[in-house]
């Protein structure tokens, strides 16, 4: 089916989405922090790079990626049109996203990245056991 704006139309619709995360992701994170017994945890925490979830008591931030925007070389499919666009958009993300690693790193916060098809599948346990850990550390580092 073909467009039915001009690029430019679609480049201006498209500049006014703004993420607010991805609900399904976010509630299965959730889910899983409850079922592991991991307390402490904040939504729309006011920290750089606005992490999906914020453990304070241990300075641990969450982010759940999306494959496609943030580059998962597994899952990733670029669309075939305006893949100039695309390439360049995704590796900013990703540009973005090691840069708010080392900043929150250097605040003395630990970082924690979950692929959104990491949440699908059973390999989610791993980081979730990560993360139950350094809370009951109380502190990341």
């Amino acid at each position: 089916m073909a467009d039915t704006v001009t690029p430019k139309e679609r480049s201006q619709i498209m500049a006014k989405v703004k993420g607010s995360g991805n609900k399904s992701t976010e509630l299965k994170l959730i889910k899983f922090f409850k079922e592991y017994g991991i307390k402490g945890w904040r939504r729309k925490y006011p920290l750089s790079g606005n992490p999906d979830f914020v453990i304070p008591k241990a300075r641990l931030a969450i982010f759940v990626d999306g494959c496609f925007w943030h580059g998962c070389k597994e899952h990733c499919r670029l669309p075939a049109t305006n893949r100039e666009y695309w390439v360049s958009k995704i590796d900013n993300n990703i540009k973005r996203d090691k840069k708010i690693n080392k900043d929150l790193a250097g605040k003395k916060w630990f970082v924690i990245r979950i692929w959104e098809h990491e949440l699908k599948k059973s390999n989610y346990q791993k980081k979730l056991k990560k993360i139950k850990d350094l809370v009951e550390q109380g502190a990341a580092h």
